[in-house]
């Protein structure tokens, strides 16, 4: 099995499929996006999409170690955003951005060179073998304009800016900036390369408003097509011009494979959830079917081989009435025989049920006292959080928002007990609970599986009392896998568990829609609202902030505003 890979001025998939020893992760993928178009790609955590997007960007040898086939079609210079950053921590912001305009350096010299060659002699003749410099120019020029040579200092500029890094100092290394600064880092020095199309896995995550509307317009802007995962909803609603649904558990009725659609994601919702209730409603009734004519094969074939009794004088007319008989018992059961068959072989398969949250469980009551759970007065950190001072009650629902670098994470690991702050001072309540859920997720051991980490970070008693399974945050063939070949989604959905396990009296999430399913993302949001202790969450999720009904912490600029919803 192999995948074989096509020119073309589009992306296109036919008939992929990806499978591990142990597990399929998607089979017989088809869909095109044309130059111009910017397709959303969803799905579930662990469906297969940023496998999909390696195995588009690199053949079969990205296909993670599993066994690819199929067809696909892309342009020669086609770009990747990963969602993890490759970079080294001792290279230079600027080192980043030049080898991003490596390849279009080279087209300049090519044009350069082809533009010397056209000067210095005549066209090759017809049927010599010889390159013809026109042609060669030709070229040099198209590929040079697809690649915007000319305006790359500029565009660089512009990238820095729009993505909330103009501030960043070029020579600084990796290793000294935050991880959101490394995320758009990678996000500019891809844009900036301006390859023919791009994959991107999860672009909107560390971005704030105004760097999510910037790319919002650099993608309607882009000639080439766009194929994006994501589970920024409002990012899917501007951007998307089509969908493509890896989700087994979306329709429609008995499909496999992906599910494409032309249009955008809120229309997308309503008819994923029709076709959903379609495709239940269709194997019920098969079902049915299937148990009425296994029923009446099982009854009519037992009359068949019921001997009545019969008089002297009725057995000559009852031997033809009795062959008779059994002529139209014989044809209903071959009827009945032939059309379990056809459900057998052409009937929907059953809906495979979708992972559905089970939500927070009980326990997370504050420890009795009057007054807040916790109180920060002026804390700062230096060249991280200005001034800020919060009092959370027991029952507190409060958002964080702000710019990239305006401190929210910082904030919440003060609240945490995780950094220090260098001035000020946080009053917690006594034996307070604390749980935080940060944006970054490290699992030390690659190889351990979910199970081995959620026993042992959160002990065996309490793991027999809140199983991991009983969360509904993995599906269980996936909780003795090794963490490190699950996706980013599902490390993710386990740092949840980790801290859900045992519920803390104050909730402190980070960014706590990113990397999460759409559905889960949904339920989540969902259960905090139940949720008895205090939520503080800090996001850049526009979807998410919409909805919020608590107070609202802005940190922007050395100032810190409470106003309620």
């Amino acid at each position: 099995m192999t995948v074989r890979i096509h020119r073309s001025d589009h992306l296109r998939a036919d008939g992929l499929s990806v499978a591990f020893a142990d597990r399929r992760v998607f089979a017989d993928v088809s869909f095109s996006v044309s130059p111009g178009a910017s397709t959303g790609l969803i799905g579930e955590n662990g469906a297969g999409k940023s496998t999909l997007l390696r195995l588009l960007h690199g053949g079969a040898d990205a296909s993670g170690g599993g066994v690819a086939d199929g067809i696909l079609t892309r342009p020669a210079r086609t770009g990747l955003l990963l969602q993890e950053v490759p970079f080294a921590p001792d290279q230079p912001v600027d080192a980043v951005l030049e080898d991003a305009l490596a390849e279009v350096r080279a087209i300049e010299h090519e044009l350069e060179a082809a533009a010397a060659a056209l000067a210095d002699g005549p066209a090759a003749p017809a049927g010599s073998g010889a390159s013809d410099p026109a042609l060669r120019y030709a070229d040099a020029l198209a590929a040079a304009e697809r690649a915007d040579v000319w305006g790359a200092e500029s565009r660089r500029d512009a990238l820095l800016d729009g993505l909330g890094l103009a501030g960043v100092p070029l020579d600084r290394p990796l290793g000294r900036i935050s991880g959101g600064q490394r995320s758009r880092l990678a996000l500019a020095a891809l844009l900036l390369s301006r390859p023919d199309a791009l994959l991107l896995d999860e672009p909107t995550n560390h971005l704030d408003d105004d760097a999510a509307g910037f790319l919002a317009a650099q993608l309607r802007a882009w000639r080439g097509p766009v194929l994006f995962a994501s589970h920024d909803r409002a990012f899917l609603d501007e951007v998307a011009t089509g969908l493509v649904d890896l989700d087994p558990t979306a329709g429609p009725v008995g499909s496999d494979g992906a599910r494409a659609f032309g249009d955008g994601f809120s229309a997308y919702l309503a008819v994923r959830a029709d076709d959903r209730a379609r495709w239940e409603r269709r194997y019920s009734e098969e079902q049915n079917e299937r148990r009425r004519l296994g029923a009446v094969v099982a009854e009519t074939s037992g009359r068949m081989h019921r001997d009545r009794p019969r008089r002297d004088n009725d057995k000559f007319v009852a031997h033809f009435l009795g062959a008779r008989q059994d002529v139209a018992v014989a044809r209903r059961i071959r009827d009945a025989e032939g059309r379990l068959r056809d459900l057998e072989r052409d009937g929907v398969r059953r809906p495979p049920s979708p992972l559905a949250f089970a939500g927070i469980p009980g326990g997370a009551q504050a420890p009795a006292a009057s007054g807040p759970l916790l109180q920060a007065d002026e804390i700062v950190v230096d060249a991280r959080l200005d001034a800020t001072s919060l009092s959370l009650a027991p029952d507190a629902r409060l958002l964080l928002t702000g710019g990239n670098g305006a401190g929210k994470s910082t904030l919440l690991g003060v609240l945490a007990g995780r950094v220090a702050p260098d001035r000020g001072a946080v009053q917690r309540r006594r034996g307070l609970r604390v749980g935080l859920l940060e944006q970054d997720v490290r699992f030390a051991d690659p190889s351990a599986s979910p199970r081995a980490i959620y026993d042992d970070a959160i002990g065996e008693r309490r793991a027999e009392q809140v199983p991991l399974a009983s969360l509904g945050l993995l599906r269980p063939h996936d909780e003795s896998r090794p963490i490190g070949a699950l996706s980013v989604g599902q490390q993710r959905r386990l740092a949840l568990a980790l801290v859900l396990a045992r519920p803390p009296h104050a909730l402190l999430l980070d960014e706590p829609t990113n990397h999460l399913s759409l559905a889960l993302a949904t339920e989540l949001e969902d259960a905090l609202g139940a949720f008895p202790g205090a939520v503080v969450v800090a996001s850049h999720d526009r979807w998410l902030r919409r909805r919020w009904a608590g107070e609202r912490l802005h940190l922007e600029g050395g100032c810190a505003a409470v106003a309620s919803a």
